[in-house]
C-alpha cells in the first residue's frame, strides 16, 4: 500500500477505525470523513501516530444529509489527485423511523445514498488511479430482506430490523450493478459481511434496539477480527481482478437470491440516481469492426 490513497467513511470508531490504522500501518496515506469533530481529531492523531509522514487527513460532513456527501465527496476530489481504494463503511441502525432534511429515511440515506454518491463524487479519480478498488461493508442481516421500489423510504411499515436489512441487501445490489459498470475499466467494486463485531454500532440508535445491540455485543468478535476482511479486499493482491463479489472471512460467499437479482440491482439504481440527482454512466458500448477480407 506503499503511496497509495485510501479513502474511508465510518472511520472514528470499530471497524473503520481499525481497517484505517491497518492499512496506514501498510504506508497507505488515509483520507476519511467523519462527522464529529472530536472522534475525528482522536483518529487523526491515531493515524499520525501509526504512520506518521503520510499527511492524512480528515474532512468532516454528515453523511445523511445529500447536500454534505455531494460537498465532501466533491472536496476530497479537489483536493486529491488520486484515490487508489474508497471503503464504504459509514452505517448504523435507528429505533424510530426518522427523516432527513431532503426527505429521506435515515437509514436509507446513510446507509445506502451515502455509499451511491460518495462513489459517483469520486468516479474520475478512480478511474484515473486504475488499478483501483471499492470496497463497501454490507452485511448478513441482508438475508431475508426484499426491496420495494415504491417504498424505498419505509414509509408504510417502519421497523429498524428490516430497515437495517434492506439497506445491506442494497449494499449488495450497488456492488452488483456497479461492478457491472466498472468492466473494463481497471477498477473493482466488491463488498462484505464484517461478521457481528462488538463496537459503537447501535449506541446511539435509541430505545429497546440500543438496549439490545449493548446486551448482545458479548457475543461478538472484536473489532480487529470485524477489519480482517476490508483490509483484505483493500490491499491483497489475491483479489486484485475480483468484480462484484460479496465476501465473508477472507472468501467468496453466496448473498441471498434477492442480492443476486440483476434486475433489480439495475432498477435500484435506475432509481437512487433519480434521488440524488448523481449517476455512474453506462460503460460504453464496444466498437465493432468488419473482419478483413
Amino acid at each position: 500500500m506503499q503511496g497509495k490513497t485510501v479513502v474511508v467513511t465510518g472511520a472514528t470508531s470499530g471497524i473503520g477505525e481499525v481497517a484505517a490504522l491497518e492499512l496506514a500501518g501498510k504506508g497507505a496515506r488515509i483520507v476519511f470523513i467523519a462527522r464529529d469533530r472530536n472522534r475525528g481529531e482522536v483518529t487523526l492523531a491515531k493515524l499520525n501516530a501509526t504512520a506518521p509522514g503520510l499527511s492524512h487527513k480528515v474532512h468532516y460532513a454528515d453523511l445523511t444529509l445529500l447536500a454534505e456527501m455531494k460537498r465532501v465527496a466533491a472536496e476530497i476530489a479537489a483536493s486529491e489527485p488520486r484515490v487508489d481504494v474508497l471503503i464504504n463503511n459509514a452505517g448504523a441502525a435507528f429505533a424510530q423511523r426518522q427523516v432527513t432534511a431532503d426527505g429521506f429515511e435515515l437509514t436509507f440515506a446513510l446507509n445506502h445514498l451515502s455509499y451511491f454518491v460518495i462513489t459517483a463524487g469520486l468516479r474520475e479519480r478512480l478511474l484515473g488511479s486504475a488499478p483501483a478498488r471499492i470496497v463497501s461493508t454490507s452485511s448478513a442481516a441482508h438475508r431475508g430482506m426484499n426491496i420495494d421500489l415504491d417504498d424505498l423510504q419505509s414509509a408504510k411499515n417502519y421497523s429498524s430490523i428490516k430497515a437495517y436489512g434492506r439497506s445491506k441487501l442494497e449494499n449488495i445490489l450497488f456492488t452488483r450493478e456497479l461492478a457491472r459498470r466498472l468492466q473494463g475499466a481497471g477498477v473493482t467494486a466488491n463488498c462484505l459481511h464484517p461478521g457481528f463485531v462488538a463496537t459503537r454500532f447501535g449506541h446511539e440508535s435509541g430505545g429497546v434496539l440500543q438496549q439490545l445491540l449493548k446486551a448482545v455485543q458479548i457475543f461478538a468478535i472484536t473489532p480487529e477480527k470485524g477489519a480482517e476482511t476490508i483490509v483484505y479486499l483493500a490491499a491483497s493482491p489475491d483479489v486484485a481482478g475480483i468484480n462484484g463479489e460479496y465476501f465473508i472471512k477472507n472468501q467468496i460467499a453466496k448473498p441471498s437470491s434477492a442480492a443476486r437479482d440483476g434486475a433489480m440491482a439495475a432498477a435500484l439504481w435506475r432509481k437512487t440516481a433519480e434521488l440524488t440527482g448523481v449517476d455512474w454512466p453506462e460503460p460504453a458500448a464496444p466498437v465493432l469492426r468488419a473482419a478483413s477480407q
